[in-house]
């Protein structure tokens, strides 16, 4: 039976909610880089469009369940969705605004965004020029007549909805749409500008610029063009015929989500009724669905691409990734992770180390096989190159790839297909059960075996930007204990007991729970006792009520969580010992790190999981101790100084004030100081090998 929510939880999406708008509020800031906060604005966009994909997507159905016995879960979901459509609306004013003020800021930098009414002669000269050179033929306008429903549209584009008119057709007008090109142009076309003046026009202006062009010998002398926005169900229906192999069944999900009902609408404010009331028509809304009027331009995840126009001084300085001394140079890695316990942080450190890694493997006569899963890939990914070179060198390779990553299950089908090609052995996980586990094992000829043992996907693209830590190890019980782990989702039928390694959906709930309740027990005893953990999500109501035990028994608990926070901090003999904050940098901090006290010999332990229903029930996950002093040393490094942040640092409270963390002189920035640390010590290891 699952656990009860008590009072003093919030609801995952809430806090989703709270998050995001952390996000926002990263954008309004004035000590940030002016692009760098249009990039936020960017993210912010983009995280809202996949909640709504997803999250709102499946408390919509939920509401609208009938029959007796989903009565009290539908009227929990429309309440949801009514605090939900509430925030939203607030947020979205505050979004407006900082659009509005951040453009102002762009004109100030002699950025301009020029509109479609304000553009030059010689500029509209080279619009006209442009439009035929690279976008005749990527837009066919359909009329709205034409069609029952916008049911073969994709929710990952924005529309153009038109308004035309004939010379003599009196008040008689017609209606089109078409989607914009995005893809092939992208959303800012750099335009010509006085000397000392960068120039920037939306598509969607460009566009407007060109509608003689676009409807070009069908009789319309006036236009009037206005765009909008939907966002469809992104939850698929996956076939349940057993006969059906998963990879068939994946394939057909993916191709389903295209079809989702629509469920929310953004338009522009300024569109005539006649022509919103054909696009809402199309679109075939219920009353729970979200209607929203919004400015002049929709997608505003594009900001995440605005040209810098050469102003590099208006985004954050380059920190070029870190080749570590240690595991660089002729030596071969493999045998210096047999010697001793490694780690890389990225994306402080470079992942091409970790690629290294199985490039070795795939060529060294003395390892015999690989196994690795995989749950999101890198477009061009180097990982697999590495493993399909392995198995073309006759290693035994064996992947498991998690065909349900959600948004990645195409490319995922399609890198599996190329894997059974070169030979690999490809396992989809295990049925109703994603893996989500980020681990590697390498079997060797002579010597110890080597197990990686990550918090974050094997993916050179997210290495870049994610903060995630890599353990390295050849010691014998983590390494069988990982073995084990690609047994038990090879055959999931199979008894496995795992002796380092909590592994979900086994045992990690309960050994979490054991972990607490030491400290507990400790604190009782009067021995030290404390918690410290970085995570990206903490909503599982066992652990949350777990937490406050442990609070209110005197224990001292300190979270840095990035995303959903269930916990209510502050609260007088519930959660008055537990603080929480939240850092949004440069870098998306993703990496889980486990501390307890343990009476004094510190346990840590980094893996997967996040402390939710689905990390902890519903996936197999993998988190492994970490035994090496320096590893140890470094994990209470990282912890800590995100606890310090006092730069980039928010308390998480449970009411999205999301305030900044007090400080007295400079504030400390934990990402900057993390990454002129490994620096100075990549520095000091260049020495100690030069001597």
């Amino acid at each position: 039976m699952a656990a009860k929510k008590n009072e003093f939880y919030i609801e995952r999406d809430i806090s989703w909610m709270y998050f995001n708008r952390r996000i926002l509020q990263e954008a309004m800031r004035h000590d940030v880089p002016l692009l760098e906060r249009m990039s936020f604005l960017g993210i912010y966009s983009n995280n809202l469009d996949e909640f709504f994909r997803v999250r709102v997507a499946t408390q919509s159905r939920i509401a609208e369940c009938t029959g007796k016995s989903a009565q009290r879960e539908s009227e929990s979901a429309k309440k949801l969705l009514k605090q939900l459509g509430k925030l939203n609306a607030e947020y979205a004013k505050e979004f407006s605004a900082a659009v509005r003020e951040l453009t102002e800021e762009l004109e100030a930098q002699n950025i301009h965004i020029v509109k479609s009414e304000d553009a030059t002669e010689s500029q509209l000269a080279f619009i006209h020029a442009y439009y035929r050179e690279r976008l005749n033929g990527f837009i066919t306008p359909v009329l709205f007549s034409s069609v029952k429903l916008l049911d073969r549209e994709t929710d990952e584009d924005i529309y153009m909805a038109v308004k035309m008119h004939r010379q003599g057709a009196g008040n008689t007008f017609e209606y089109a749409f078409f989607e914009l090109p995005v893809e092939v142009t992208g959303r800012f076309v750099v335009i010509p500008g006085e000397e000392g003046h960068n120039c920037l026009m939306y598509l969607d202006d460009v566009v407007r610029c060109c509608f003689p062009i676009v409807f070009e010998g069908l009789g319309y002398t006036d236009f009037e063009g206005y765009t909008f926005k939907f966002t469809r169900d992104a939850e698929m229906e996956i076939d349940n015929d057993l006969r059906a192999g998963t990879l068939q069944k994946i394939s057909r999900g993916v191709k389903s989500r295209k079809r989702g009902e629509p469920l929310r609408v953004i338009y522009d404010a300024d569109m005539p009724k006649d022509l919103l009331k054909r696009v809402i028509g199309k679109l075939d809304l219920d009353k729970l669905d979200t209607v929203l009027s919004s400015g002049r331009y929709q997608n505003h995840k594009d900001f995440m691409k605005l040209p810098d126009c050469g102003r590099k001084d208006l985004k954050y300085p380059a920190w070029p990734q870190i080749v570590r001394r240690s595991l660089d140079g002729p030596e071969s890695l493999l045998e210096k992770i047999q010697h001793r316990d490694r780690f890389i942080h990225v994306p402080y450190h470079s992942f091409d180390t970790f690629v290294r890694v199985l490039q070795e493997a795939a060529v060294s006569k003395n390892v015999r096989a690989i196994k690795i899963s995989l749950y999101r890939l890198a477009k061009d990914s180097k990982v697999v190159r590495a493993l399909m070179g392995a198995a073309r060198n006759g290693k035994k390779v064996t992947v498991v790839i998690e065909l349900l990553a959600r948004f990645d299950e195409a490319s995922n089908i399609s890198w599996s297909k190329k894997m059974q090609d070169a030979g690999i052995k490809v396992i989809f996980g295990v049925e109703g059960l994603k893996v989500h586990s980020k681990i590697a094992h390498i079997e060797m000829r002579n010597g110890p075996d080597i197990a990686c043992v990550g918090t974050g996907n094997f993916h050179e693209g997210n290495a870049r930007t994610y903060t995630d830590f890599l353990l390295m190890t050849a010691r014998r019980s983590i390494v069988k204990d990982v073995d084990s782990v690609f047994s038990f989702i090879e055959y999931p039928y199979t008894q496995v007991k795992f002796k380092e390694l909590l592994v979900s959906p086994n045992e990690m709930k309960s050994k979490f729970v054991a972990l607490i309740n030491n400290e507990i027990k400790n604190k009782r005893l009067g021995k030290p006792a404390y918690i410290k953990v970085k995570i990206n999500h903490i909503t599982d109501p066992v652990i949350v009520k777990k937490l406050y035990e442990a609070s209110s028994a005197g224990v001292d608990i300190d979270l840095l969580v990035r995303g959903n926070c269930s916990l209510m901090p502050g609260i007088p003999g519930v959660s008055s010992n537990i603080r929480i904050s939240g850092i949004i940098d440069r870098y998306l901090e993703h990496s889980r790190i486990y501390i307890f006290c343990a009476g004094g010999e510190e346990k840590m332990f980094i893996g997967s999981a996040d402390w939710m229903p689905r990390n902890l029930d519903n996936r197999v996950e993998v988190v492994s101790p970490v035994y090496d002093p320096d590893l140890k040393n470094e994990l209470r490094r990282i912890v800590d100084y995100g606890l310090n942040d006092t730069s980039q640092g928010r308390i998480v409270d449970g009411t999205g004030a999301n305030r900044l963390k007090p400080h007295e002189g400079k504030a400390f920035r934990s990402q900057e100081a993390l990454y002129m640390d490994y620096l100075a010590e990549n520095e000091k290891e260049s020495l100690t090998t030069a001597d």
